[in-house]
């Protein structure tokens, strides 16, 4: 097998109040000529060892898999109960509040797993449920060009993938992207792939 356990990108994050330490990192090395690195995003509960056997058997051979590990937090819509997960979630209601200094951790946490790629490396994004939210999370800061407290976010992403996921902040994101001439031009600009299908999974 060509994937292997690495520590790119693993350690702590301080945003806000408080300290999130992220898990293990695997990687899977392309078996063809290295094109693309896609950060692989999974769900509540999962580790990033969970999808790296199944992205090695894909039969895309120039892409570069990174699988970081979420942070182990507890969980408001589990009663507290500690999980890996990308940030909190409260609830499923359109009406929740966003965790926005969780999604701002990952996202920190994932573009600065991709900044030491080569400049002719295209990059991406992309998950499955809750690491479809933080994939959307990701290229819709890129798109805005900055994470949601404002501060510069780095990446120039190429795509982003997301499988039965839902879009966090989805309230305010709209009104921004149409606010800026320079938001919707990159908005039109990143390919997107949005599957979905029944049911609601975290």
């Amino acid at each position: 097998m060509s994937y292997n356990r690495s520590n790119i990108g693993s350690g702590s994050r301080n945003v806000g109040r408080n300290t999130f330490e992220f898990g293990r990192t695997y990687v899977v090395r392309p078996k063809g000529t290295h094109q693309a690195t896609i950060v692989w995003l999974h769900g509540i509960g999962e580790m990033g060892s969970s999808w790296s056997q199944f992205l090695e058997s894909l039969p895309l051979p120039n892409i570069k898999w990174i699988c970081p590990t979420a942070p182990s937090r507890p969980i408001t819509l589990f009663g507290g109960a500690q999980s890996t997960a990308w940030f909190n979630v409260e609830d499923m209601s359109e009406n929740a509040t966003d965790d926005v200094e969780g999604l701002d951790a990952s996202a920190t946490h994932i573009a600065n797993m991709l900044t030491n790629e080569r400049d002719d490396i295209k990059l991406g994004v992309a998950g499955f449920s809750m690491g479809a939210a933080m994939a959307l999370y990701s290229a819709t800061c890129r798109v805005l060009g900055q994470y949601g407290n404002g501060n510069r976010y780095p990446i120039n992403l190429s795509v982003a993938v997301a499988l039965s996921g839902w879009l966090p902040c989805s309230r305010i994101v709209r009104s921004r992207v149409h606010a800026s001439q320079e938001a919707a031009r990159r908005a039109s600009l990143l390919p997107i792939l949005l599957c979905h299908g029944q049911g609601i999974f975290l």
